[in-house]
């Protein structure tokens, strides 16, 4: 296996196998693009990026056939010495424009290296994201101004971009052409430009520019605008790394904690519609500041946004009145994806130029979050039946496999996220994010968000000494009604005994109904946590709103079981299976078989930052969802009421009572309370 003198030297590229014979004095950069290898470069090759690092290897390689001598590459020459002594490179690397072919040589490409590099996403799947964003950087050297042939500048760098890095007509805004003129000059014609290119085709937009190798970085946003709660990754679009992820409380809620409530507001006050777009577009703003200070970058490196939300905050953050969204038949202003300037959202934050990508709504009331969780989970291609529940104010819920996909959306109202509970708040330090109660004492123990320890082990209190005990959030007030009902201090109907009836002092007389306290600091001067006759109200019908419409699809689909069920959404990661099945959230599967994909929406979103091709998927898939209106359909309502019962009226849930075995208790038995407590629930 020596080499043959005769012919060009054989060069083979891993790990993508790409092979083929080039000149003595190749570069391997060269080299890689003529074979179309995945090898990054940002200056084109003239060794000041550093990009292009490979890693080659010697001795014999039966499985490609070659003996690759020690010297198949050229030396190590001042160019790679330089680099060498500012920064370094590993042991073993090469650049890849210095590195010429001498003889027969095995070249890897490291990960780091590619320009379609993956990168494994957060969640509870391990599914990787290739990296190929529509915004990019280019070094690029541009031709002086010559007397003798008088073409402009943003013409002379046009041309430029074609003959080293293949890119056709570009365009460029105002704001952008009076930097170019002073940034061309400083940079002694070498310059690095930001270009936005997707895949709608068309000539590629010239974001920013700067004098030299821009070694800054340039960075994006993926942002899940949610009816409570706006949740953004900062992410650096060259590498993919989330550098920060942050999110506030939707300062809209103060309009309407629910959609309706703020499209009747935008109904009932003129201008209300306006004011709510400005109160978004504040905390979008606000959102991408903290989290350009909280990975203390320049926000103005911030080049591109990607946005995914429901209809009715679809409409208000890109300032169209959502009137139609509030009577059938739900009409949109436009499903299909957006690009548009940031400027137009009021993005005042981040770059002048920055391009917002706005993923497309699948109809009515299922919006780009849902075309989102999507992208992310993938129902489209399992090959079981999969019922995928993006839980939040409002619900998006997917059921489908490769045969067919179904969508519907679903008014939990904000329970699950800690609003319109007594004691709640959102997930923050100091919250209780789990419990469990003994069914034989009936006494809690929790844990609180920022602490390992729970509540009955030594050294919690000096552990929660900093933050106290605030509260309970979403995850934990779902917790603390399902075992409330497991511990026999709730009945099927959601009705909590009195101490009496179920023997613990902890469940106290609230009015004509009863409260279990979990937590009383009010001799320290803290809260009483208690959960009142409201919340399990509360908690009863965002899980009857959630289960109704994963009900209402398995009808449409003609089935009694789903293979699998993913629970995604803010709060998704933190719910035990068990917790969730004993509710009724959900309908009945082997507890195995219900997995946790943390903010599906947010991944989708961030999926489309990195990924063109994402984007025009998400734009087909969207087409081919049947959309099913909860709105319309009586049996939503049927299903909806059986659904009141804790865990469900009707469902058996065989898996789960083997389990879990539930009492036989009731405390709907007459008197003043539970009299009460009936009347309450008729009119609920």
């Amino acid at each position: 296996m020596s080499t043959d003198p005769s012919k060009d030297p054989l060069v083979i590229f891993t790990p993508s196998g790409k092979r083929g014979r080039f000149a003595r004095g190749t570069p391997i950069l060269t080299a890689a693009r003529q074979l179309g290898v995945d090898l990054d470069s940002v200056c084109g090759g003239r060794g000041i990026c550093s990009k292009c690092q490979v890693t080659p290897s010697y001795g014999e390689f039966s499985k490609h056939g070659v003996t690759v001598a020690d010297d198949a590459l050229s030396e190590w020459n001042a160019v790679e010495e330089r680099y060498q002594q500012k920064r370094g490179l590993k042991p073993g690397r090469r650049l890849g424009c210095q590195a010429t072919v001498q003889g027969d040589v095995v070249i890897d490409v490291p990960p780091e290296s590619q320009v379609h590099r993956q990168v494994v996403r957060k969640a509870a799947s391990a599914r990787a994201i290739t990296m190929d964003p529509a915004t990019r950087l280019y070094f690029v050297e541009v031709q002086e101004p010559d007397m003798h042939e008088p073409t402009g500048d943003l013409e002379r760098l046009e041309r430029a971009l074609g003959e080293q890095w293949e890119i056709g007509e570009i365009t460029a805004d105002l704001s952008v052409l009076g930097k170019l003129q002073p940034t061309l000059r400083k940079g002694k014609w070498q310059v690095t430009v930001a270009l936005y290119h997707d895949h709608t085709g068309g000539p590629a937009r010239l974001i920013d520019i700067w004098p030299g190798l821009h070694e800054g970085g340039i960075y994006g946003l993926a942002i899940d605008l949610g009816s409570t709660t706006i949740a953004g990754h900062l992410c650096n679009l060259d590498t993919g790394e989330v550098l920060a992820s942050s999110g506030l409380m939707n300062p809209q809620i103060r309009f309407g904690e629910d959609l309706m409530s703020r499209v009747s507001y935008a109904m009932m006050n003129p201008g209300g519609d306006a004011e709510m777009t400005r109160t978004v577009r504040e905390a979008l703003n606000a959102l991408a500041q903290e989290l350009a200070d909280e990975a203390s970058i320049d926000a103005t490196l911030i080049c591109e946004i990607t946005l995914v939300c429901n209809p009715v905050m679809h409409h208000l953050a890109l300032g169209i009145d959502p009137v139609e969204l509030g009577q059938a038949p739900f009409a949109l202003a436009t499903s299909d994806s957006l690009s548009l300037p940031a400027r137009e959202l009021d993005m005042t934050a981040i770059n002048p130029r920055a391009r917002t990508y706005v993923l497309p709504c699948i109809a009515g009331h299922v919006g780009a979050d849902a075309a989102a969780v999507a992208l992310s989970e993938e129902p489209d291609k399992s090959e079981d039946l999969v019922l995928v529940c993006d839980v939040g104010t409002n619900a998006e819920i997917l059921l489908g496999n490769k045969t067919r996909v179904l969508a519907c959306s679903s008014p939990t109202g904000p329970a699950f996220e800690g609003a319109q509970i007594s004691s709640g708040q959102r997930a923050a330090p100091g919250a209780i994010e789990r419990i469990e109660i003994d069914p034989a004492t009936k006494e809690p123990r929790f844990r609180v968000i920022g602490v390992e320890l729970w509540s009955d082990e030594d050294g919690f209190d000096a552990a929660v000494a900093e933050t106290g005990i605030t509260g309970i959030c979403g995850s934990g007030i779902i917790e603390a009604v399902a075992e409330m009902r497991m511990a026999g201090l709730l009945d099927p109907s959601g009705l909590i005994g009195s101490a009496a009836q179920t023997g613990t002092p902890r469940c106290v007389a609230d009015g004509r109904t009863h409260s279990y306290v979990i937590h009383d600091g009010t001799a320290e001067g803290g809260p009483l946590i208690s959960v009142t006759q409201g919340d399990i109200r509360a908690i009863q019908l965002a899980k009857s709103a959630l289960y109704a419409g994963a009900r209402l699809l398995m009808d449409e689909m003609g089935v009694d079981r789903v293979d699998r069920v993913v629970l995604a959404g803010a709060f998704g990661a933190h719910i035990s299976p068990k917790h969730a099945m004993v509710l009724g959230m959900i309908p009945d599967v082997p507890l195995d078989r219900v997995t946790s994909a943390g903010n599906a929406a947010g991944t989708g979103a961030r999926i489309a930052l990195h990924n063109v091709a994402a984007r025009a998927a998400i734009e087909k898939t969207v087409r081919e969802i049947t959309k099913v209106e909860t709105a319309i359909e009586p049996k939503f309502q049927e299903h909806f009421v059986a659904a009141n019962a804790i865990p469900h009226a009707t469902d058996p849930f065989p898996e789960l009572s083997a389990v879990v075995p539930l009492p036989a208790v009731s405390f709907n038995t007459g008197g003043g309370d539970a009299e009460g407590g009936r009347r309450r629930r008729r009119r609920g």
